[in-house]
């Protein structure tokens, strides 16, 4: 057996597979068990009731999470003029507009989120075969496409996270470092979830949040009670 094989298997010990663990018991086994020589992403995946195959049961939306991600986001900005200087003066990492669309359409990617203000999106749009299959599309429904630069490009580096549900109702995201805080760690999974539950769909039907599971970049699955994360949990 190979030695990540064996590591695999040493992190499940101790982690009932079908067992619902509180929230604070979930984290603490997550953070046990990250044992990786780099600091480890803690994602967090949910079930919901839904088929995103119909409009009226998409889920998608953005949250800004108390203790950031821990992870620093490059930020291109697409804009002109005094926005684009706004841009500049708010950290983004890149701006441009043609040349930047250029760029990008070339294949060069050198950024993890883009932002663009409203009068950039006919020009942006021709992007979305490149940026919407990476989920990178700026979308005014998740604060990305603005006015007010300023605000996005704040958001977007002190820890905003986008979601959308994936095709068999599975969300995914970062909600931290295995190296936060316990408290931290919770905060930051209470505040994605509660954002999830907010954006639930008027075309859900039955139970919405159906499932919760932590895990560490390299550590096994931690399934969570659903009842431990909600608003006011």
């Amino acid at each position: 057996m190979s030695h990540i094989g064996k590591r695999v298997l040493k992190g499940r010990d101790g982690i009932e597979r079908t067992k619902l663990y509180k929230v604070d018991e979930a984290v603490a086994l997550v953070k046990d068990r990250s044992n990786a020589k780099f600091d480890e992403t803690v994602e967090i995946a949910m079930n919901l009731g839904v088929d995103p195959k119909h409009a009226d049961q998409m889920v998608r939306g953005v949250v800004n999470l108390p203790h950031g991600t821990g992870r620093v986001l490059r930020v291109a900005v697409f804009a002109r003029g005094a926005k684009a200087d706004e841009a500049r003066a708010a950290g983004a990492d890149i701006v441009g507009a043609e040349e930047l669309v250029t760029i990008v359409q070339g294949g060069t990617i050198d950024f993890d989120r883009c932002i663009a203000t409203p009068d950039m999106m006919p020009l942006v749009g021709r992007l979305g075969k490149v940026l919407g299959p990476r989920g990178m599309m700026p979308n005014p429904k998740v604060g990305t496409v603005t006015m007010d630069v300023k605000a996005a490009v704040a958001a977007s580096k002190g820890g905003a996270v986008e979601f959308r549900v994936e095709k068999a109702g599975i969300i995914q995201g970062s909600v931290g470092k295995a190296s936060f805080g316990q408290d931290q760690l919770i905060d930051n999974i209470k505040a994605f979830v509660d954002a999830v539950a907010k954006a639930k769909p008027q075309g859900a039907k039955g139970t919405y949040i159906q499932r919760v599971a932590l895990s560490s970049t390299m550590g096994p699955g931690v399934k969570v009670d659903p009842a431990t994360v909600a608003s006011g949990a």
